[in-house]
């Protein structure tokens, strides 16, 4: 054996051994490569599918939370309307009570009034009743004799208005 037979290249083997390596490469891309592609492909599908499927559940809720926001902030609004109009409604009855109460005391008063003029007016004639019968009753003692009624009358409508006077 000689050292070149070691060190020797062998075409022929070389080629055999590239044709070994393409035929290998050709095996694994059709029955290990292309299998795996269409796994990876179909796990990419399924991620983005859920990519897209988050993204657009997402997208909803934040349309849901636009949307519930919208009817919050429309029932605040409404809830501040009514309460508003409440007491505005509540202000009014109480302006309402107020001028009844108002007025209904001011009935009262002029009717005590009217009543107290009455009440005066009647005691008025009450006294000068009283007066013209005992002043009657004097005249009579003091003059003796009995005094018309006519002339009677004119001295204490005289006397009266006298002491109105004064």
């Amino acid at each position: 054996m000689n050292n070149l037979d070691v060190i020797s290249l062998n075409i022929w083997q070389i080629i055999i051994s590239l044709l070994n390596l393409v035929i290998l490469f050709l095996l694994f891309r059709k029955f290990l490569f292309e299998p795996v592609k269409k796994v990876i492909a179909k796990r990419q599908e399924e991620v983005d599918s859920r990519y897209d499927s988050a993204s657009k559940a997402e997208a909803d809720a934040m349309e849901l939370k636009s949307s519930w926001e919208t009817r919050m902030k429309s029932a605040e609004d409404e809830a501040g309307a009514i309460i508003k109009e409440a007491v505005e409604k509540a202000d009014r009855r109480n302006e309402v009570m107020l001028y009844e109460s108002r007025e209904k005391a001011e009935s009262i008063i002029r009717k005590a009034k009217s009543e107290a003029e009455r009440d005066k007016a009647d005691a008025q004639e009450y006294i000068k009743k009283e007066i013209v019968d005992v002043s009657t009753a004097l005249s009579e003692q003091v003059l003796g004799r009995e005094i018309n009624m006519d002339d009677h009358m004119n001295l204490i409508d005289n006397f009266i208005d006298n002491l109105e006077d004064q």
